[in-house]
């Protein structure tokens, strides 16, 4: 499980498992199971993973039955470890080694970036691996079938090799699609085999290079989930926050495993993992990099939320107090600078600077806190008024932080109007949705709809009313979008004043 090794009882499921190892799991996702069969039944691996002290080059096997291509799967392993033992501008190679081959005396014909067995001396006691960098003939003591195979990434991590490089590892690359015993279940009664392999969560270790998009990151999966909205081939992704900006900050190859947010055009906003290797692109920011439990996203279907650990964990500042923050910082070695409202029961409802990386990279933070009466409580109502609600959060940032923001611009009566400092350009229009007919509730929440000029105006009413919604406009013009849970708080709330909201969730029974 998650890599470490248990023994259980015969016909335990996978509800024991969990319980014997404790692994990381969040109630409800999906848990990933390969059979120890399973590699035994994909078809013949033609794509290698060779780790040199330079970085990563990837190879695929032309024939993996010819003489040289059985020779490779059977002691590739016997490879790792081996150093540059010669370079030139045409080819380097790798070895020494000893090899069942027999040399041809012929001179070969090679192209870029093909690989072949080559014997020194046409020694097969003395055979290496050999890397052409470009056309040319040349003759290395090769067998009759020549070249077995084709570099396919990290051709450029060939040219900075040098006689100072060695090969650290080489690993199959398992076409996860061809597995036909493998498993991803939300059902713990499922029971479990001797040998299987179970994989319960993923780890993300975030990019100090990317700051904000870490924290998007850290928005979409705060509940320590992430829902498998689409899967391909290449990747999987969450649609979370798809719609929501995010800056590009970090250009680099898109390796399997790596977290990138699209930052402009269709799908703003949304995360990908990627299953394999991608170049980098200049819509993609990567922001991270799984760094444990890439089979379980590879293993993922449409529809399932997987558990998820981020590294390092998100600071989450906004909506605590001092009191409760200031420990926890001081155990991390991060200073706490105090404004606003300076007392151990201020609620913190802003920082600077505004990212988790940031602030361990400084090792310092300003927070500004109000009392605990100036942040008030709401509960929305996606179900109700879900575009409404969308318009809502997206306004206050309440999708990416725990606490939003909202400045007070008019009050009469006991009506509250709020205008938002975010422009929600996005929202062309605010169709009719969930639309009062008898009466408003007072601390009802409010906004006014394309029915009506004003729209996107958020209101409160603190009385209930059977004429007029939230925003002073007619029923048909109001979308009721949630309720203020303390509405007694606006009392004393002045114009011009900004009150600071968050959001309380009601799980569902």
């Amino acid at each position: 499980m998650n890599g470490q090794k248990y023994t259980l009882p015969a016909s335990s499921t996978l509800g024991d498992s969990l319980k014997v190892s404790g692994a990381p799991y969040v109630e409800g996702t999906a848990i990933g199971i390969l059979k120890e069969t399973a590699e035994e039944r994909t078809e013949i691996i033609t794509e290698y993973a060779i780790n040199t002290s330079r970085g990563e080059i990837r190879i695929e096997v032309k024939d993996p039955e010819s003489p040289s291509g059985s020779l490779w799967a059977k002691h590739f392993k016997e490879y790792q470890g081996k150093p540059v033992h010669w370079a030139s501008p045409e080819a380097l190679a790798f070895g020494p080694f000893e090899a069942a081959i027999k040399p041809s005396h012929e001179t070969g014909n090679f192209e870029a970036f093909e690989v072949m067995f080559g014997a020194g001396g046409f020694d097969p006691r003395n055979t290496h691996l050999i890397f052409s960098l470009k056309r040319h003939a040349a003759e290395y003591g090769t067998p009759e079938d020549g070249t077995f195979a084709e570099v396919v990434s990290g051709r450029k991590i060939l040219s900075r090799l040098s006689r100072e490089d060695t090969i650290l590892n080489i690993e199959p690359i398992i076409e996860w699609e061809q597995i036909s015993e493998k498993v991803c279940t939300t059902d713990l009664s499922t029971p479990l085999e001797d040998g299987d392999s179970i994989f319960t969560y993923f780890e993300v270790e975030l990019s100090r290079n990317a700051p904000s998009g870490a924290e998007h990151f850290y928005a979409l999966t705060r509940e320590g989930t992430f829902t498998v909205d689409v899967t391909t081939s290449s990747f999987i992704s969450d649609d979370g926050l798809k719609g929501e900006p995010a800056p590009y900050e970090n250009f680099e190859p898109r390796k399997e495993g790596a977290i990138s947010i699209r930052t402009v055009g269709y799908g703003l906003g949304r995360i990908y993992i990627s299953k394999e290797d991608r170049p980098s692109s200049l819509v993609h920011s990567v922001v991270g990099q799984v760094t444990k439990g890439i089979e379980l996203i590879k293993l993922a279907e449409e529809g399932q939320k997987l558990s998820v650990e981020s590294l390092p964990p998100q600071i989450v500042l906004l909506g605590h107090t001092f009191e409760e923050a200031e420990p926890v910082l001081s155990l991390i070695g991060v200073e706490l600078v105090r404004a606003g409202y300076t007392k151990d029961d201020g609620i913190i409802v802003s920082q600077d600077p505004p990212t988790t990386l940031e602030i361990l990279g400084e090792a310092k933070v300003t927070a500004y806190a109000v009392p605990k009466e100036k942040l008030i409580e709401i509960e929305l109502y996606p179900e109700k008024a879900p575009k409404s609600v969308d318009f809502f959060r997206h306004a206050l940032e309440l999708k990416t932080k725990t606490v939003g923001k909202l400045p007070v611009y008019m009050i009469y009566d006991d009506t509250y109007l709020f205008k938002t400092e975010k422009e929600v350009v996005k929202y062309k229009e605010i169709l009719p949705e969930n639309t009062p007919t008898d009466k408003v509730l007072g601390g009802e929440i409010g906004i006014t709809n394309q029915a009506a000029k004003r729209m996107g105006t958020i209101g409160v009413r603190i009385s209930d009313d059977e004429l007029f919604g939230p925003t002073g406009e007619r029923f048909s013009s109001t979308n009721i979008v949630g309720r203020i849970i303390n509405p007694e708080k606006l009392l004393d709330v002045k114009e011009g004043e900004t009150i600071y909201v968050t959001e309380i969730v009601r799980k569902q029974t």
